[in-house]
């Protein structure tokens, strides 16, 4: 999901690493807790991923390839990660970029969703987040006009491990609140938001810049949650902007 900042920021002089977070991507998802007595044996729960656990595999990635301190990037889910990374590794942050973001922990409402969708991988495999794609994700000039960009995300989508999917929901319901965290970074951030984000409103974005003392506030426009794939160009000609400053 970042190959269009890789290559520009490679040309720029940066080192850029992409972590598969645990359970995804590449990543092998965690064994079930929990196993069915039907005869095809589906899951019927697995350990969640909590956003401490993928912060940890971050650093542990940094130290393997000899990074000491980075500029730490996260969109969606990756935003949580980055909030306990900071908190975990305060001295390993040169700076943050938090897309798509949110501060606030989950409430009971959020709760039961993320379980419900986690049961659902769990039972029915990712077909079903597919349409979440058109009606959350991405914006609605992306989806008429950008048909490469959604082929992109369904396939995202489809080729993710329903155990890591699941995990990730679960680490998600038990996230913390950060809103508390925000007073205390201390590093330039820069926090991006879709105009058109279906997952995000423009008041979770706006809730962290008020909270960061060096923060800025960035809105694309004909962008939904994945603002980096549906508007490369302005998002990375931000990166850039905010990297030199």
């Amino acid at each position: 999901m970042w190959s269009e900042q890789f290559g520009f920021l490679t040309a720029r002089g940066y080192r850029g690493l992409a972590p598969d977070l645990r359970g995804l991507g590449a990543n092998v998802a965690q064994t079930s807790v929990f196993e069915t007595s039907t005869p095809n044996h589906r899951l019927k729960s697995v350990p969640p991923a909590t956003m401490d656990d993928m912060a940890r595999d971050v650093a542990s990635m940094m130290e393997a390839a000899n990074v000491h301190e980075a500029i730490i990037c996260g969109l969606s889910m990756g935003c949580y990660v980055a909030f306990e990374f900071v908190q975990l590794f305060p001295a390993r942050v040169q700076a943050l970029i938090l897309c798509g973001p949110r501060a606030q922990g989950p409430d009971a409402a959020e709760k039961q969703s993320r379980e419900t969708q986690a049961q659902r991988a769990l039972n029915e495999g990712m077909d079903f987040a597919v349409e979440s794609i058109t009606t959350k994700l991405l914006a609605r000039q992306t989806v008429d006009q950008k048909p490469q960009v959604v082929a992109r995300v369904r396939e995202m989508v489809l080729e993710t491990d329903p155990r890591g999917a699941a995990a990730a929901q679960l680490g998600m319901a038990a996230r913390r609140d950060y809103s508390a965290d925000l007073a205390r970074i201390s590093v330039p951030t820069l926090v991006v938001a879709g105009h058109e984000d279906g997952v995000r409103t423009p008041r979770d974005a706006e809730f962290i810049q008020e909270g960061i003392s060096q923060s800025e506030l960035l809105v694309i426009r004909d962008a939904g949650h994945l603002m980096n794939m549906e508007q490369p160009d302005i998002f990375n000609e931000a990166i850039d902007r905010f990297l030199r400053d």
